[in-house]
């Protein structure tokens, strides 16, 4: 069962810009950042807040780090802007296949490692109505 909006993607150009653009503007802090290499993205998440089931919100930038990435060619389409919107879930496997099951195309076999842990996978934007959509599962809080 889907919980929270768990994060919703910005694909930028210059992430360091964005980032202190989100600083300056609405006071947000940058909470982690990584290389994602396997999706070629340098990324940052700014957190939003805490939600009921003990995760949180966030807002993430994407830039890509290489020319062939799929942000990189979405921005070359489409320019800056939302990329993504992204649900929590306790169950990315089992949310996924119910999902799958209801005709919605799911871009992986098999969840991937996302940020900071997670386990992830995405739905294709044509089954819902446009929105490219990722199902999250968190990492378990380290101690």
């Amino acid at each position: 069962m889907l919980t929270r909006i768990d994060h919703i993607g910005i694909a930028c150009f210059d992430l360091d810009r964005t980032v202190e653009f989100y600083r300056a503007t609405y006071g947000f802090e940058v909470f982690h950042t990584e290389v994602n290499e396997e999706q070629g993205v340098r990324e940052a998440m700014l957190r939003i807040n805490g939600t009921d089931d003990g995760g949180a919100s966030y807002l993430q930038l994407l830039e890509p780090v290489r020319e062939d990435s799929t942000v990189a060619k979405w921005l070359a389409k489409n320019g800056e802007g939302v990329h993504h919107i992204a649900f929590g879930t306790a169950d990315v496997d089992g949310d996924s296949e119910a999902i799958r099951g209801k005709g919605v195309r799911v871009l992986y076999d098999e969840p991937r490692t996302g940020s900071m842990g997670s386990r992830i996978t995405f739905l294709h934007p044509k089954d819902c109505h446009g929105v490219l959509t990722e199902l999250v599962t968190s990492a378990p809080v380290q101690h």
